[in-house]
């Protein structure tokens, strides 16, 4: 029996492709980063780093601000990425894709942008500001504001992400399990949920990690304000305009460290989907 002859790739072969991406890869990501460690480790000791960077109350005064507005706007993208990917799947009605097409917006909308809309929406003078003032409700320039910017910007992750999950969840299901007795919540919470949940959790950590390193769309609508309202990318920026490198490149270093922290868990997850889906 005559071989077959094996058919060329459209691409070169795997040698040069694999060299061409280190290549690539490598003057994109691993040397300025791998710069960026290097630097770190010359200009200060672990001690250094860890008082000017870990330790120093302003310096975690803007962790505390970066990570805890991130955290609860990827958890309330976590609800209201649900819901709007499931209308955009389940339903059918006018507008739908023009709906659909605005999910995606953020990606396309520089994020100062949306800082400016945002902060002349909600400030004091604001067309929903100046109705939130009456009421002792501050949103620009404060905490709120932040995690409206920064659950702006996630949004498109968790939807783009769970969308797939559910479409191509078999409605049958559902109706088995109402035929059975099961009431909505029941079928929701037993059959509906479980399914998406670990494209969920991957749309959770990826809009996390977005708004972890997001800068534009805060820089307006906080107010920056030490121990109050400043993130730590601000607080970069500030260190570099003091040229004080080092603090700059100490708080860069940790935040690199919570990207790539960040980065396995996504990975582990979108492991995890695709087991729990096969």
């Amino acid at each position: 029996m005559a071989l077959a002859l094996k058919r060329p790739g459209v691409l070169p072969g795997f040698g040069l492709s694999m060299g061409l991406t280190l290549l690539y890869m490598a003057f994109l990501v691993l040397i300025p980063l791998g710069g960026l460690v290097l630097f770190t480790g010359a200009r200060m000791t672990l001690a250094q780093l860890w008082q000017t960077a870990v330790v120093d109350p302003r310096v975690v005064a803007a962790y505390r601000v970066s990570f805890g507005a991130s955290l609860l706007a990827a958890s309330l993208n976590a609800i209201g990425g649900l819901l709007v990917a499931w209308v955009l799947v389940r339903y059918d009605f006018p507008g739908k894709r023009v709906i659909d097409a605005s999910v995606d917006l953020p990606f396309a909308l520089p994020t100062a942008v949306s800082g400016i809309a945002l902060t002349t929406l909600y400030a004091h003078t604001g067309w929903i500001g100046r109705w939130l003032e009456p009421l002792g409700i501050q949103v620009a320039y404060a905490w709120p504001g932040i995690v409206i910017a920064l659950t702006l910007i996630g949004l498109p992750f968790v939807v783009r992400t769970v969308q797939p999950a559910l479409a191509s969840l078999d409605q049958e299901i559902e109706e088995a399990a109402a035929s059975l007795g099961a009431t909505r919540w029941q079928t929701f919470r037993q059959v509906i949920l479980p399914a998406v949940l670990p494209s969920l959790l991957t749309g959770f950590a990826m809009a996390f990690a977005r708004a972890l390193g997001e800068f534009g769309s805060i820089y307006f609508i906080a107010g920056n304000m030490p121990y109050k309202t400043e993130i730590a990318p601000l607080l970069i920026l500030i260190r570099l305009e003091q040229f004080d490198y080092v603090g700059a490149t100490g708080i860069g270093v940790v935040m690199l460290v919570a990207a790539f922290v960040l980065l396995l868990l996504i990975n582990l997850l979108q492991a995890w989907s695709r087991r729990y889906q096969d």
